[in-house]
């Protein structure tokens, strides 16, 4: 198998970001975008996904965490859609369902190069330390935006701790199901040939 990784930069007058993805790494993540509990979801990401994220973000948190946030995940999807290549092999869709106490979280995913991202759920409180609970759902949006993913996410609760911590994790597990190479199966996992 091809080493599926990449790495992305982007600078911009908001943020200055330096990603490498491995796709099929073993979990482990240094991260550091200067928003503590994002760190935290960006580590559980690459944990539970099995992927290697290194990430190192300089971004404008005087004015707040929207830049960082959604930068960091336009340079993740970027990444994963060049580690992925063409997709060839790949296994396609997944989905999964992730507890986290009284939170439940649900992820659905077509790796098809054709971006959509739809949301169901709202969070319980506004802040998670430094961290805006709405830009979870902003993350993973940009983030299918940028690796060309039909996304479905839907979240509930009562701790938004616990629901972003979820959410996290079920876009992770259902990433790695859906990036996986399916040893049976020959070329990109179309009728038409091409994703």
């Amino acid at each position: 198998m091809s080493d599926r990784t990449a790495t992305v930069m982007r600078e911009t007058a908001e943020t200055a970001i330096d990603c490498t993805v491995t796709i099929d790494g073993s979990g482990e993540a240094a991260v550091e975008t200067g928003v503590g509990f994002f760190d935290h979801m960006l580590t559980s990401l690459a944990k539970h996904g099995l992927f290697d994220l290194e990430l190192e973000c300089d971004g404008d948190l005087e004015i707040d965490d929207h830049h960082t946030v959604e930068d960091c995940a336009i340079v993740i999807g970027e990444a994963i859609d060049e580690a992925l290549g063409d997709r060839s092999g790949i296994v396609r869709y997944a989905d999964r369902r992730v507890p986290l106490d009284e939170a439940v979280a649900s992820a659905v995913v077509d790796v098809s190069g054709r971006p959509r991202f739809y949301f169901d759920g709202e969070f319980s409180q506004d802040r998670i330390g430094e961290f805006t609970s709405d830009m979870a759902r902003h993350f993973a949006e940009s983030l299918a935006m940028n690796a060309g993913l039909t996304l479905h996410l839907a979240v509930e609760g009562e701790n938004a701790h616990h629901e972003v911590e979820a959410l996290f994790k079920a876009l992770a597990r259902t990433l790695d199901d859906a990036t996986r190479i399916d040893e049976r199966r020959e070329g990109t996992p179309s009728t038409k040939g091409a994703l």
